[in-house]
């Protein structure tokens, strides 16, 4: 229920803020109008998400289906982790620079259009990476963790919304990061283990390094612990970084 649970409360914030820095942008510019687009778009990535969902679903408890989806999680979710880092705290600024060159000079009909495909692609990106992510959490609790991340990232958003300055979004970013490093971690582990499992990989180095895997699948004696360095990593990281941040906050 843990991983399910960040997994939602991070992708589900992410997928808020966007939308809210969209909405509020075009309330500040005087461009209302457009907001139409912006609800459609969310539908759209909803019911786009929804689908991918219901695709990965159809190949559950299959070995390769799931070693492929592993390896295809993998990279995805470590380049969307990285690129977060470098551009969270610059996120506001460059969405609203975008909008601005989607809606700028331009008639209503391609105004329409360009809000709907940007928010649409930013959304659905984020509804595309917690289904794929969900797809590897091996829990008969995902159902409930995944609701509770989503109402907490109902809450981020509007604290964010309300106390935006008192929030600390990159530091948020950074230790669900933590986290989300660490799960692929033991994805890329599990993936290797369901290729060997389905007779892919027939190797004997290969059939010994499942052998070996299966304790530490999410089902085995030692993986099933693994969600508490899952967040014990994050929130240690998270003491020694505000500890330092204090620390050159007296020095200076």
């Amino acid at each position: 229920m843990l991983s399910s649970f960040v997994i939602v409360i991070r992708e589900g914030f992410e997928a808020f803020l966007i939308v809210a820095i969209v909405v509020s942008y075009l309330r500040k510019s005087h461009k209302t109008r457009l907001l139409p687009a912006v609800y459609w778009s969310v539908v759209a990535s909803l019911a786009l998400s929804a689908g991918l969902g219901w695709v990965l679903y159809q190949g559950a408890n299959q070995p390769l289906w799931e070693a492929i989806m592993g390896l295809v999680t993998v990279p995805f979710v470590v380049g969307l982790v990285v690129h977060m880092w470098r551009t969270g705290p610059r996120l506001k600024r460059k969405m609203e620079d975008h909008l601005e060159s989607h809606t700028a000079d331009r008639s209503d009909g391609w105004a329409v259009l360009g809000i709907f495909v940007f928010t649409a692609l930013l959304v659905s990106r984020e509804g595309m990476e917690t289904a794929l992510m969900l797809f590897q959490v091996k829990s008969p609790e995902v159902v409930q963790g995944a609701l509770l991340g989503l109402a907490g990232a109902g809450l981020m958003a509007w604290a964010w919304a309300r106390y935006g300055h008192r929030i600390d979004i990159r530091r948020f970013f950074q230790v669900t990061g933590i986290f989300l490093l660490l799960f692929v971690v033991q994805i890329a582990i599990y993936s290797l283990h369901e290729f060997s499992e389905a007779g892919v990989l027939t190797n004997p180095w290969i059939l010994r390094f499942h052998m070996i895997t299966e304790p530490y699948s999410p089902y085995g004696r030692y993986g099933q612990w693994f969600p508490i360095p899952m967040l014990g990593v994050p929130a240690l990281w998270l003491l020694i970084a505000s500890l330092a941040e204090r620390r050159k906050v007296r020095v200076t």
